[in-house]
């Protein structure tokens, strides 16, 4: 397994990921060719340099995973950094062999790495095996989050 900073050659493999499940082919617009959205997007991020999207590949070089670092600046926790977890999947094919654990303890320690104090991430409450999975790498449900869709 080998992570690594996405580039723009990535884009249509990462949408097709997260658009590959229930909820994920409601919200995301995969298609050949990609909207140009999701191209803006990730100048977007690889321009920010408080924002790291990665890719996970096998050893035939093939992406197998994805996921998104934010890292977010704040004044309480003394003037700490939080990072947040975002958008990971793993391609269904590879799932249950490991990659999505391995995926996070190299997130949780590139978190350390950047100065953050947590890492946090939500999951929508249709996705109970998810929660399951994050619970079981030690993150806990301290909090409830709210959103506000415009």
């Amino acid at each position: 397994m080998n992570i690594r900073s996405a580039s723009k050659n990535d884009v249509p493999a990462i949408v097709a990921m997260l658009a590959d499940d229930k909820l994920g082919s409601l919200r995301e617009n995969y298609k050949t060719p990609l909207p140009e959205q999701y191209y803006k997007a990730f100048t977007n991020i690889d321009n920010d340099p408080n924002q790291e999207l990665y890719v996970i590949e096998n050893e035939a070089s093939e992406i197998t995973g994805t996921f998104q670092l934010s890292f977010i600046q704040y004044i309480t926790y003394k003037g700490g950094i939080r990072a947040q977890i975002e958008a990971v999947r793993i391609h269904k094919a590879h799932r249950n062999k490991g990659l999505g654990e391995k995926a996070f303890l190299w997130a949780i320690e590139r978190a350390k790495e950047k100065g953050a104090h947590l890492i946090q991430l939500t999951t929508d409450k249709k996705r109970p095996e998810a929660l399951r999975f994050y619970e079981k790498l030690g993150f806990t449900a301290s909090h409830e989050g709210l959103k506000l869709h415009f």
